[in-house]
């Protein structure tokens, strides 16, 4: 996306058109909720989803930036709640094979529809995406739905209309049948709570997280029957036998670059991950002994401390694996939908962009991640055109130089 043009998610490079659909298997907070990206059927006629996709989010927003809800929240749904996401929703999955699968880890304060231009590449590519919607309290909110009523007369996970209102047309809003909607705010640590343990708390139930959204998609490639309390159009049987269980990766980015290194250490279904601008923090020392897969950092120019960029060389010590490489110009909101969606007045106010053209540090933040996935789940695709990135090589990227 140049200077001079409009402003909005660019569309996927790849061979696939791209679909998507919201996933919740068990209601209640314990169990897995997620966007799903896929490669879809090309049809013209296929609606595009929402960017935000309820309002509740942009009250979420405003309680993570810590402004008033009254004012910042209709804000927010005014500056952001006309985009949508350029894929089909519940499109018609393309069944061509086994696709490999990326489980996605969204940052703090966020939700699973932030990263969609990152998605949608890796979808566009032949991957599948599940971006995990997590309720360790990181999201800037999200939801559930509580137990049913005693005595209700209609079966849970019932079809529910779909609503016009100020959450869009196209955004599933209405409760299933005998549930009860619950939102989960973001929490703001107090100032005597000790923040280091409450962090690694949260990310290790985002990895429990992660490990459960693979453990749902296991089941839907085996065929089991899986309930989807959300609308629509999609079963999920066509999944069956269309997923790659033997080439799964894990990525995220900030804490959910965090999330993803503690994911390869504790999973061993996850062969590699990438981490985008990781914030390192939350993770304790154990983990340097447990991380034996491969990794990939991609750092934005801004964000990474000397102590972060210690604790990822630490790391490459004793793993061959691991490289780190930094892109020239970007700043940490560079690897997240807001860099497109955002103007010259708010990215001043949040630092969304950097000097780097946004459109440029997507491609290179893909690219590299598609030549990394390519090695180390030995995908037969031509992704090693780009193997020069991951090794640091190439306009406006650099290599860290591990710890001597």
């Amino acid at each position: 996306m140049g200077s001079g043009q409009s402003l909005g998610l660019p569309s996927a490079k790849g061979p696939h058109k791209v679909g998507c659909m919201d996933i919740m298997a068990d209601h209640t907070r314990q169990g897995s909720f997620f966007r799903l990206y896929y490669p879809c059927e090309a049809d013209q006629d296929l609606k595009q989803p929402l960017w935000i996709p309820r309002y509740e989010y942009c009250s979420g927003l405003a309680d993570y930036l810590k402004r008033s809800k009254k004012w910042c929240a209709p804000l927010l749904s005014f500056a952001f709640g006309y985009y949508e996401v350029p894929v089909g929703w519940n499109a018609p999955f393309k069944a061509v094979g086994k696709y490999p699968l990326i489980i996605f880890s969204h940052g703090l304060g966020a939700f699973r529809t932030v990263y969609s231009a990152v998605c949608i590449e890796m979808a566009s590519q032949g991957f599948l995406v599940a971006a995990v919607e997590h309720r360790d309290e990181s999201a800037s909110t999200t939801y559930f739905f509580k137990s049913p009523v005693e005595d209700a007369d209609q079966p849970i996970g019932g079809e529910a209309p779909v609503e016009e209102s100020s959450e869009g047309p196209r955004s599933p809003s209405a409760c299933p049948p005998g549930l009860e909607e619950e939102w989960l705010p973001y929490r703001c640590l107090e100032t005597a709570e000790e923040e280091f343990s409450f962090r690694n708390k949260q990310v290790c139930q985002r990895v429990e997280e992660c490990s459960r959204a693979l453990n749902l998609l296991t089941d839907v490639n085996d065929g089991k029957p899986i309930k989807n309390v959300l609308p629509g159009d999609l079963d999920l049987s066509v999944l069956k036998d269309g997923i790659d269980l033997q080439r799964v990766a894990v990525m995220g980015h900030s804490f959910g670059g965090c999330t993803s290194i503690l994911a390869v250490a504790k999973d061993s279904r996850f062969r590699c991950a990438v981490a985008l601008d990781s914030w390192m923090f939350p993770l304790t020392d154990d983990v340097y002994s447990e991380v034996l897969s491969p990794v990939l950092f991609v750092n934005s120019a801004k964000f990474q401390t000397q102590v972060s960029l210690g604790k990822m060389k630490r790391l490459q010590s004793t793993n061959t694996e691991i490289k780190i490489v930094t892109i020239l110009g970007s700043v940490h909101q560079s690897q997240t939908d807001f860099t497109f969606l955002t103007g010259q007045l708010l990215s001043m106010a949040f630092e969304t962009k950097g000097t780097i053209d946004p459109a440029v540090g997507l491609n290179i933040t893909n690219q590299a991640a598609l030549a990394f996935l390519q090695k180390h789940l030995d995908l037969r695709k031509d992704f090693n055109q780009w193997d020069d990135l991951v090794e640091g090589r190439g306009d406006h990227v650099v290599a860290e130089v591990p710890v001597i």
